[in-house]
């Protein structure tokens, strides 16, 4: 005869307890800066908007830094972990410069067609990549997205040089430009996974933001 505890199935952990794993702290707080970045580019505060953006990427390559360094997380943690990096990924790199396009561009409907196309170019990207992983030689297929933030922030520093129409089409074809690179074939490095370019983005992170609040200092 089989008793009822014999036939039941383990309870799964809480939801709440996977919060306390420092990658998925690191994640929600990637996840803060990128509703940071949303918030100032619909208010029209844009240098406010790219410290966000460029703090999300940080927290998002030091999620998966921590990760790897940590002993005596589960496959469960690491399941969990991969897919809420997953879901923040799409926040990150698709709906936030989707939401700087419209703003930038007055919520004009003429820039929903482009908004939109960033946003499923993420989408599909990180769905291809959770299905089919890295290729063989450790590559990616496709431009990972994280570098759609580190460009975006990169043109940003020249906005003022341009008149708002024509900085606008720079924009618009920066980031349509960058949503082909991330559902491309072409085979791109892991560059998170290389300490040196973690101290590269860290340097980066840091000059971008000085660069920016000192714009800040000047409105």
């Amino acid at each position: 005869m089989i008793t009822g505890s014999e036939d039941s199935h383990p309870l799964p952990p809480a939801i709440l307890s996977y919060v306390k794993d420092l990658p998925n702290i690191c994640s929600l707080a990637g996840l803060a800066c990128t509703m940071s970045a949303i918030y100032f580019s619909v208010l029209g505060v844009y240098s406010a908007a790219m410290i966000g953006m460029i703090w999300a990427v940080a927290f998002d390559w030091a999620d998966g830094l921590v990760a790897r360094r940590m002993k005596g997380r589960t496959g469960s943690d690491r399941i969990f972990g991969g897919q809420l990096d997953l879901l923040i990924d799409i926040v990150s790199y698709g709906v936030a410069p989707a939401i700087l396009l419209l703003s930038y561009g007055g919520f004009d409907p003429l820039f929903l067609p482009a908004a939109f196309l960033l946003v499923a170019a993420a989408a599909i990207r990180l769905s291809y990549f959770s299905t089919f992983g890295l290729s063989d030689d450790a590559k990616y297929t496709g431009l990972a997205l994280d570098n759609n933030s580190i460009v975006l922030v990169f043109i940003w520093l020249f906005e003022s040089a341009y008149p708002e129409d024509v900085f606008r089409i720079i924009l618009t074809i920066t980031a349509l430009a960058l949503a082909t690179l991330n559902v491309s074939q072409m085979k791109t490095p892991k560059f998170s996974g290389v300490p040196r370019n973690v101290y590269l983005l860290a340097l980066y992170t840091i000059a971008i933001t000085a660069i920016y609040i000192w714009k800040l200092a000047q409105q």
